[in-house]
């Protein structure tokens, strides 16, 4: 969307504005909080801060990057570098108004919060600001992660009933940071992303909040309103690495690489058969889920292949295969596994977020799921069995989560679900 276009936008008039009217000073301002400071708090903070009616804070836990970042802006506004096609990019100044470590000064007043951490920070992010938060304030997981719902609603107590906690599947862009607390690159738009919401039961906010979000993003990524919270936990964004790592690795003794092969577009036959029997477990889990509460809506948990084909339709060449789709499209050239170098080459890193991540908030979570729904799963439990080892977890037991460590996961069952009954009446 062209910057000038957003700013001729009347905010006040859309309908997902209407829960915070009459908190809004004279200007009819927004407030919305960033909590973070990596690469996605960065672009968000800057992104937000050049839409009109909207305030921007920014809370960071770490002292050293809230002092940084505040000494930056006080050299200069922050540049945003949108690309918008190869020929095509702009630079836009903005400024948040407030970068603190401080959670009560970051949440006066606001209406929305922004986790844009990763998942394993959102638990002290949220201890932080729960006791600052008011009602009717949507809090959102950008990324969510699995099981991003069920930690927010256990961490603010009764105030999920006057709240709302919304999640979406992966960040709206790629983005680096060029200089700290003053340059960020917005490197490209996703095309479509989906985003749930799980309204409190006396809350005013409505889906249409959702709206507002868009407002602030822009034309792009196209938001894709997932029609029950549980769904966005088993889409398919969350999958894609743990089987990669585990069919590229499992028969790993300690060799060096002299190169670090490439991820995505790297992917064999057998990679690609191992996550696409783990996105049937999960679309199993979903039509059994739904068969089982007629009234949810779990249609959105599609399968991989049919993931890639709609999220990225213009960037792949071949749409044949799984195989094909992941080593033809575009977004992917060049991205290389997780590896760390030693002496003489590459050895690989099983401490990234590809298993650090997205396994305890991950497949975890979807496994936890599927354990409610009865649906067996075995191609997981077989990667989460080897996952917890390389992570020195236990998480899985057999087949059941009993593990020692499951307190570190985000599985319904560390929040007392035990039925698909207590999924659905948070």
């Amino acid at each position: 969307m062209d910057v000038n276009l957003v700013k001729q936008t009347n905010l006040q008039t859309m309908t997902g504005f209407s829960a915070w009217k009459e908190d809004l000073d004279q200007e009819g301002t927004l407030k919305i909080l960033v909590c973070g400071g990596g690469n996605g708090a960065h672009c968000m903070a800057a992104l937000a801060s050049s839409r009109p009616h909207v305030e921007v804070r920014v809370l960071t836990l770490y002292a050293d990057e809230a002092d940084r970042w505040t000494k930056a802006l006080e050299e200069d506004d922050m540049t945003i570098s949108i690309t918008y096609s190869e020929d095509h990019v702009e630079d836009v100044k903005s400024r948040p108004s407030l970068v603190t470590k401080d959670p009560a000064k970051a949440a006066e007043g606001i209406h929305m919060i922004f986790f844009t951490v990763p998942a394993f920070a959102h638990a002290q992010y949220l201890k932080a600001i729960a006791p600052h938060i008011l009602e009717n304030t949507l809090l959102i997981g950008l990324p969510g992660q699995a099981g991003f719902e069920f930690q927010a609603v256990k961490a603010i107590g009764d105030k999920a009933k006057v709240c709302a906690v919304a999640s979406f599947e992966s960040l709206p862009w790629a983005c680096r940071t060029m200089e700290f607390g003053r340059h960020v690159q917005l490197l490209g738009f996703k095309e479509a992303l989906g985003a749930a919401i799980l309204i409190g039961s006396k809350s005013n906010l409505t889906t249409h909040s959702l709206d507002v979000i868009q407002f602030i993003f822009g034309e792009n990524p196209v938001f894709k309103v997932i029609n029950n919270y549980v769904a966005i936990n088993l889409m398919a964004k969350s999958i894609i690495h743990p089987p990669l790592m585990y069919g590229r690795w499992r028969g790993y003794n300690d060799e060096v690489l002299e190169a670090k092969p490439l991820f995505y577009q790297g992917v064999d036959d057998e990679q690609a058969d191992l996550l696409s029997k783990v996105s049937d477990e999960v679309v199993k889990t979903a039509k059994v889920i739904q068969e089982k509460r007629p009234t949810v809506d779990m249609s959105a948990v599609i399968h991989i292949l049919d993931w890639y084909r709609e999220y990225y339709c213009h960037e792949i060449t071949d749409h044949g295969c799984l195989k094909n789709a992941m080593q033809t499209n575009k977004a992917y050239d060049g991205l290389l596994h997780p590896m760390k170098e030693v002496s003489d080459g590459f050895v690989p890193d099983f401490n990234y977020r590809y298993i650090r991540e997205d396994v305890p908030f991950g497949l975890v979570v979807m496994k936890g799921i599927a354990q409610i729904a009865e649906v067996d799963t075995p191609t997981i439990d077989t990667i989460i069995t080897w996952a917890q080892k390389k992570l020195n977890k236990e998480f899985l037991v057999g087949k059941r989560l009993d593990g020692k460590d499951m307190e570190e996961t985000r599985a319904p069952q560390v929040y007392g679900f035990k039925t698909i009954e207590d999924l659905f009446h948070i």
